[in-house]
């Protein structure tokens, strides 16, 4: 490959950006998320990972680790774009939620009106389409290439397949994913906008966000400048993969880009740059059923709760490639993890243990003093003694006598603790509730929980 000023000029950007973004998490934070990246990669065997951290409203990080191809082995940097497979679903939610801001379409009209040959096409709204409760049968449930998946397809041969079969259930009634569905949709889009969905995306998202990695794979495969897609059976070696022939990723899974850039998506949706408010909300609220069940899935992008913060998050995976964009809104933050091996717990894993640092940061300002006077009255109990003035006058009547005399006797035999970590954190009462895991050299382990009051002392030390 012939190295170009543009690319190296590119590439001394990218360093620069990274580097300067690093220096905006506290050092602690950045050498945690570096070990748990190299820990889950050492773990998991995966070639390389991508990641791109949101704190305060702010991209604060963006690194790249590893291979991001074997042979040669070409080291991971973040200007190298991943397949980010179904988290392509979002940016398909949103430009359906342009066009009905424009007036161009409702969310609530039948396909109907725009696909009237597909089956049950009266019945079925592009809202259903988009959270996945159409009742379209998935084109692509299975984990692997099957091997009618390696030659081009087109969209319509796609739905001409699987959306004129009989519906997996009647519309609205059930939850399914189902592929097919963002096929349908990217198709009424572009009958719609009379241009191709990549175009519209272009114009519409990737410009307006200062995206300018993201490529449509249908299109435009992978450069040897970016990663490689890999596999692996069982605990086999990592070899590479066979990707999907052309067409069947389409509207479903089709971009791939950068996780710096996937970060300003994210934070296009916190600043609310694309779309009005009502709007938005219709994205990122919980749909429900026919019989009003609420589903963890809104338009495009799943809902849940985590430690109390609303959390958006959807995960993609192609041929060689995995993906998982996580967003907490009302946080700022987001956590954005790439990599490149079929069917890899890695992303997950990853944003798992970096999510609550970005958190218990920004909702917990007394952890470091909460767990250092946990660790302090821990020790004066195995001595049979507490002081007091940490706690409230609820918690001095719980520790009389006989509770202190019972703790030295059985606390004081294991000895100092190995190691002795805040695990969660929630309010209730009134009150901050803390748990915390105490591990000991002789393989004993205890559970503490906490409630602590505004100035910080003890209104519980429950140690179980």
């Amino acid at each position: 490959m012939r190295i170009t000023t543009r690319m190296i000029l590119l590439f001394a950007l990218t360093a620069l950006v990274t580097f300067n973004l690093k220096a905006q998490l506290p050092p602690p934070t950045a050498n945690r998320i570096d070990a748990i990246a190299a820990k889950v990669m050492e773990e998991t065997a995966v070639p390389s990972i991508s990641l791109a951290v949101i704190k305060d409203g702010k991209i604060a990080y963006v690194h790249a680790y590893g291979n991001a191809r074997l042979d040669p082995a070409t080291p991971a940097g973040p200007e190298m774009r991943y397949c980010i497979g179904s988290v392509s679903k979002q940016f398909l939610a949103m430009a359906m939620l342009l066009l009905a801001q424009d007036g161009k379409l409702k969310l609530d009209d039948p396909v109907a009106r725009y696909l009237p040959n597909l089956t049950r096409a009266k019945d079925v709204t592009i809202r259903q389409l988009l959270s996945h409760t159409s009742g379209y049968q998935d084109y692509y449930p299975l984990d692997y290439v099957a091997p009618f998946m390696t030659a081009p397809v087109t969209p319509a041969q796609i739905l001409d397949r699987f959306a004129r079969i009989p519906l997996d259930f009647e519309p609205g009634t059930q939850w399914q994913y189902s592929n097919t569905n963002f096929v349908v949709a990217g198709q009424i889009l572009e009958k719609v906008t009379g241009t191709p969905l990549m175009s519209f995306l272009e114009k519409r998202i990737f410009q307006p966000l200062g995206m300018r990695t993201p490529i449509d794979l249908d299109a435009q495969p992978l450069a040897d400048s970016d990663a490689k897609g890999y596999t692996r059976f069982g605990l086999g070696p990592v070899r590479p993969v066979r990707a999907e022939g052309q067409g069947w990723l389409y509207a479903a899974g089709e971009l791939a880009m950068t996780g710096g850039d996937l970060a300003l998506w994210d934070l296009g949706l916190m600043e609310g740059k694309l779309v009005k408010p009502a709007l938005m909300n219709e994205m990122i609220k919980a749909t429900r059923l026919e019989n009003g069940a609420p589903i963890n899935y809104g338009l495009g992008i799943g809902i849940s709760n985590a430690g109390g913060h609303p959390r958006l998050q959807h995960g993609g995976a192609v041929s060689g490639f995995v993906s998982l964009n996580t967003l907490w809104l009302d946080q700022g933050a987001a956590v954005v993890v790439l990599c490149n091996l079929d069917g890899s717990s890695a992303p997950g894993s990853i944003a798992n243990q970096i999510g609550p640092l970005l958190l218990a940061e920004k909702q917990d300002p007394q952890a470091a003093q909460q767990l250092e006077q946990a660790r302090r009255i821990f020790s004066q109990l195995q001595q049979g003694t507490v002081d007091r003035s940490l706690l409230t006058p609820d918690a001095n009547s719980y520790f009389t006598p006989q509770v202190l005399a019972d703790a030295a006797s059985s606390l004081k035999p294991l000895g100092p603790p190995a190691t002795f970590e805040q695990t969660s954190m929630s309010l209730r009462g009134g009150m901050t509730s803390r748990n915390f895991q105490i591990k000991f050299s002789g393989g004993a382990a205890l559970h503490l929980s906490t409630f602590s009051v505004d100035d910080g002392k003890f209104a519980q030390y429950l140690i179980q």
